[in-house]
């Protein structure tokens, strides 16, 4: 898990449960994006919640799964906004 550490000490992370993290303090867990299936039974990955762009379209959900997590760690958790 990857753990980005901000100057004011908030933590930012994509939730996983490798590590209990209540063990960091009071926890505020936000969705990032919204993985849903298109009219003609696509699937796209809108990452509007963190200011991103919508993903896709692709043939399987865990495709945009996996493209909505490498878009949040090269984009959102690197970013100290």
């Amino acid at each position: 898990m990857q753990m980005l550490i901000q100057p004011d000490g908030s933590v930012r992370c994509l939730y996983g449960e490798e590590l209990d993290l209540h063990c960091l303090g009071r926890l505020a867990i936000a969705r990032g994006s919204h993985v849903e299936p298109t009219d003609d039974g696509l699937w796209t990955a809108d990452l509007s919640p963190v200011d991103g762009p919508v993903l896709g379209p692709f043939n399987n959900r865990s495709d945009a799964l996996d493209a909505e997590r490498q878009w949040l760690e090269h984009n959102w958790l690197t970013s100290t906004r």
